[in-house]
């Protein structure tokens, strides 16, 4: 079984839109399916070659009818009897989340259409996510290991790095339309959690991974120059400093938000498809981060941003490189890559710190300047350990002026009607904050962040049965929303954040 599993993984599987061509694109365009993921989703009930060749000779029949064509060529795929689950009202939140791990658990023992198979079972999301994403399964990790399902957090991290032997990277999840772009690079983390956890072997076995993944994020370095600025993910810097920002191999509309992406295109006389793209693989899809004007999501320009939770990844990447060669005794190997995290430190403070403000910002290449959007992507230079002293106490001042709100901190301060804006909250960010604050010894701010967020899940569970993707954290009586899609309940990072909290208590 592992072995066929392999041999579907070396040829790049071709995305939905590529097999199927403009029959994907009328299906996605027509709407026939309100959520565009569904019909990505959808597995053919025969070669789709065929299906293809059977739509073109069918399509100019005026008696063509192409909802009745989808649903007699391609069936929903249901991994198992979740979407039955009743949550007990008599449980309490922490009971609920246990419960979900089993809920949530999936197995792809072989390719089902655009899902792509790994050789271990796994934790989605909930709701319209049924794979295995990439910076969501941190989060999951943390509440996983709350309740000691250190056999999950094994499963999950060896099938990343099964992934990453095979394609050379993490994509977004294991679908064959994510294969293009990844997310922010969390593996360093997850395998940071299960090392303390198993001991420094864990490094060991991962370096190999770790490596692998780096050489992802940095390709192209050797390319840039004073004519070329930007490679791929890399971007050489006003002072020669290599930075990086979130790309996509691909510049076409997303298959899972196909007519989203074609009618924001049109709205601009540029082509913003890498753009949108390159904010699919931030994970923030969208945010008037990325904006030109917050209220227009056509003015996006995330390719031409050099993000700073993105370089405090890197950086945390480059030093746990630096360490485990430590372990291993290759003295040169560590000072070669503590050179770069001491490179990368350097050149975070020069371009993200803005001195007057106190606070950090992304920064805009392609202008020389920074964006002035804040956001609490200036937390990640806290968790990760670039800040001064007098930097993080700066940043706190400003969470605790601007972004602490009644259910936690606000991820901007733009009501854009974006998801990534205010007036919502997201676990991962408010765990990348707490644990900031905490790094630098602002535990009552810290405390506090927590114990709003758990109160307002806690609110939302009562009110509905649900952990749920976002949160309305300025008014508790109002849920999450904006964005592409409905409001998602499941909700693997929200569940994880949620239950490691509350271990702690």
């Amino acid at each position: 079984m592992r072995r066929a599993i392999v041999s579907k993984l070396l040829p790049d599987p071709k995305s939905p839109e590529e097999l199927l061509g403009e029959l994907f694109a009328h299906v996605q365009k027509a709407r026939i399916f309100p959520d565009g993921k569904t019909f990505a989703d959808m597995v053919p009930s025969r070669e789709a070659l065929a299906i293809r060749d059977e739509y073109d000779l069918g399509k100019d029949d005026p008696d063509f009818d192409l909802t009745e064509f989808v649903a007699r060529h391609f069936y929903e795929f249901q991994t198992d009897g979740s979407a039955d689950y009743q949550t007990n009202p008599n449980d309490t939140m922490a009971e609920h989340i246990t419960e979900l791990w089993d809920v949530l658990t999936r197995k792809a023992n072989k390719d089902y259409g655009s899902l792509i198979a790994l050789p271990k079972s796994y934790i989605v999301p909930g709701g319209r996510f049924q794979e295995q994403f990439y910076w969501d399964s941190y989060f999951v990790m943390l509440g996983l290991a709350a309740d000691g399902r250190w056999d999950m957090i094994e499963n999950m991290i060896g099938n990343f790095a099964y992934m990453i032997k095979r394609l050379g990277y993490i994509p977004t999840a294991n679908r064959t339309y994510f294969l293009s772009r990844s997310q922010p690079p969390f593996f360093v983390h997850m395998v940071r959690l299960l090392a303390n956890h198993s001991g420094d072997k864990i490094w060991l076995k991962y370096l190999p991974a770790l490596l692998t993944e780096y050489r992802f994020w940095v390709k192209g370095y050797r390319r840039l120059d004073k004519e070329v600025s930007a490679v791929n993910r890399v971007v050489r810097m006003p002072g020669s400093e290599v930075l990086a920002r979130y790309y996509d191999q691909r510049k076409a509309p997303r298959p899972e938000s196909f007519r989203e992406d074609v009618v924001t295109n049109a709205e601009t006389e540029r082509e913003i498809y890498l753009h949108l793209r390159a904010a699919a693989e931030s994970g923030w899809d969208f945010s008037s981060r990325w904006l030109d004007d917050p209220d227009d999501l056509a003015t996006i320009r995330t390719a031409d941003i050099v993000a700073v939770d993105l370089n405090c990844l890197l950086y945390d990447l480059e030093i746990a490189i630096a360490e485990t060669y430590g372990l291993l005794k290759s003295l040169p190997l560590q000072k070669k890559f503590q050179k770069k995290a001491d490179k990368r430190r350097a050149a975070i403070d020069r371009y993200f710190w803005h001195h007057d403000d106190g606070f950090y910002y992304d920064y805009d290449f392609d202008r020389g300047q920074q964006t002035g959007r804040a956001t609490l992507a200036a937390v990640f230079p806290l968790w990760s350990g670039v800040a001064s002293d007098e930097q993080a106490r700066r940043v706190a001042e400003r969470l605790e002026q601007d972004f602490l709100v009644k259910g936690g901190l606000l991820t901007t301060l733009v009501d854009s009607g974006q998801q990534w804006d205010a007036p919502n909250g997201w676990a991962p960010l408010i765990w990348v904050a707490v644990q900031g604050l905490r790094n630098y010894g602002y535990n009552d701010l810290a405390e506090e962040i927590r114990k709003r967020w758990l109160a307002i899940n806690e609110k939302v569970y009562r009110a509905t049965g649900k952990m749920v993707e976002k949160y309305n954290v300025r008014d508790s009586d109002s849920l999450g929303g904006g964005g592409e899609y409905p409001l998602q309940d499941g909700f693997g990072w929200t569940n994880g954040v949620a239950r490691a909290f509350l271990a702690e208590e």
